[in-house]
């Protein structure tokens, strides 16, 4: 039978102790460097984001994720419900990256990747695509995507015959890594927040 409790009156108790209603949630920005791998625990004994965050942060999990040769905006919180409308492919947030090929790429190949690709058997979204350095050596590129299919980028490049050697997230929606230096963490600003829940 369930039971109608007044949060303002009413005290619960369990075993003994009395239960505290969370009302305050905690969001922290990662600045995530490569070489760490986005979850709580690793199996194989690799470093986890986990080990960047400051000891008093508290309990907290990183939204999405960045493949472990990846780098860049990595979040943080306990809020599952802001993980959750950030990271469902439904909400359709975007996340930019910085991406470096080697070599050139001509617009055909752009225009193939920002229509949409295969992947694991399904076509990816249209994502969008611009240049923003290049010379003969290597290739710049700010990348724009609505999902977060394992290694995508990388594997939109792969597909059309490029690797990516180097790929930093620097964006979410509009909110921007900024200065924040790699390996360093920061709390949210409370606009962030309001942001990020309303985007």
């Amino acid at each position: 039978m369930g039971v109608d409790i007044d949060e303002k009156r009413d005290t619960v108790c369990v075993d003994g102790q009395k239960v505290l209603l969370h009302t305050e949630h905690k969001y922290f920005l990662m600045n995530k460097p490569k070489g760490y791998v986005c979850t709580v625990h690793d199996d194989r004994g690799r470093k986890t984001v986990m080990d960047l965050l400051p000891a008093d942060t508290g309990r907290v999990y990183p939204v999405g994720r960045l493949d472990y040769d990846s780098e860049g905006m990595l979040l943080f919180t306990d809020d599952g419900d802001l993980a959750f409308r950030l990271t469902h492919p439904k909400n359709e947030i975007p996340k930019t990256y910085l991406v470096r090929i080697e070599g050139d790429i001509s617009e055909t190949l752009l225009n193939k990747l920002r229509a949409g690709i295969e992947l694991d058997g399904k076509m990816t979204g249209k994502s969008k695509i611009r240049i923003v350095e290049t010379d003969k050596k290597f290739t710049k590129l700010h990348v724009t995507i609505h999902e977060g299919k394992n290694r995508q980028v990388r594997r939109m490049f792969e597909s059309v015959g490029k690797e990516v050697v180097f790929l930093k997230r620097i964006r979410i929606g509009e909110m921007e890594l900024g200065s924040l230096e790699r390996g360093k963490v920061r709390a949210l600003r409370p606009e962030e927040v309001f942001y990020l829940k309303n985007i």
